[in-house]
């Protein structure tokens, strides 16, 4: 038996933000991890310029939802209607619409409905998706808000960058050190203590903390791994001074003479931080400078290991 629950409730924020900013960023799913805090990764899978696939991890009432879904786009109407093909326990259905009216040459009101269904034999599950679903919709408009209102300095605050080193070894063994963070304490000067669970293959909860020539620090991450394509991809769920947020991933590319290894990053950062972390005088081309710098250089520690274990290995056979 299915509870059908029409959530016919419209929830509605004003941004101080033209309405066709807004919607670019409810249409660019890729980035999506960068502009909406529960949403942990996006895999797009098709689109054809109006229909879209996408494979979602989102941090549910602190539990971690995988599920594909469609979306239709409409960019005149300024509107995003959304379904999961198969939706994530408990829901049987979700979907919903979130849209980005006009109200006035500077302003919108972002509005956002979902609709879904949950078995009616399990009021627990029913009381769970109403609540995990209240507090999505709310995080989801207060984050496109603030991120919209931001428009006219993206560009500086967003920042992406990579770092890669080639290594002479199999494939297989770089992946294997990029996977098993839980080892690095052992291998890697600079990261002091690791916290790794992996309650779901393939999906990693990774607590670490890590000494800088600032101090020591601790950050905690979800890792969504896909050893076939031997890729990792990370959010950030606590993440470093000046940063507000950071994706990155790990990827693994084979060639005739072994393998490109590339330490992605991108990083939305903290403004409000800046004078706290570097001082009163700082800039935002300062924290820009710090963060590329102290990220990059604990990215390349780790790629400067993962090569010594690769190829220690490959000499050793």
């Amino acid at each position: 038996m299915i509870a059908e629950h029409a959530d016919k409730r419209a929830r509605k924020v004003h941004a101080s933000a033209p309405a066709g900013v807004a919607y670019a960023l409810m249409a660019d799913a890729p980035n999506w991890p960068l502009y909406f805090s529960s949403i942990i990764h996006v895999e797009q899978l098709e689109f054809d310029g109006v229909r879209e696939r996408l494979l979602t991890w989102t941090l549910l009432d602190d539990q971690i939802k995988a599920w594909t879904s469609q979306r239709r786009l409409d960019p005149v109407a300024r509107r995003m209607e959304f379904w999961q093909e198969i939706a994530a326990p408990p829901f049987r259905t979700a979907g919903g619409v979130l849209s980005a009216h006009p109200d006035g040459p500077h302003d919108s009101e972002l509005e956002l409905r979902y609709d879904y269904s949950v078995g009616a034999d399990s009021p627990a599950d029913l009381e769970w998706a109403q609540r995990a679903t209240e507090t999505h919709a709310r995080a989801q408009l207060a984050d496109l808000k603030a991120f919209a209102e931001r428009w006219t300095r993206l560009d500086e605050l967003v920042l992406s960058f990579e770092d890669t080193v080639h290594i002479k070894g199999p494939a297989e063994l770089v992946y294997d050190f990029l996977y098993r963070a839980g080892d690095w304490p052992d291998l890697v000067p600079h990261v002091q203590q690791v916290d790794l669970t992996e309650s779901v293959p393939g999906v990693q909860h990774l607590t670490m903390r890590t000494l800088t020539e600032y101090g020591t620090h601790t950050t905690s991450s979800v890792r969504i791994c896909f050893p076939h394509a031997e890729r990792i991809v990370y959010k950030q769920t606590a993440p470093l001074p000046l940063i507000e947020a950071h994706t990155g991933e790990w990827s693994v590319v084979p060639d005739e003479r072994g393998v490109t290894v590339t330490a992605q990053h991108n990083v939305v950062l903290s403004e409000e931080q800046i004078a706290g972390e570097l001082g009163e005088q700082a800039t935002l081309a300062d924290a820009r400078r710090h963060v590329r710098e102290a990220l990059g250089r604990n990215s390349r520690v780790l790629l400067a290991h993962a090569k010594t274990h690769a190829e220690s290995a490959v000499r050793m056979l």
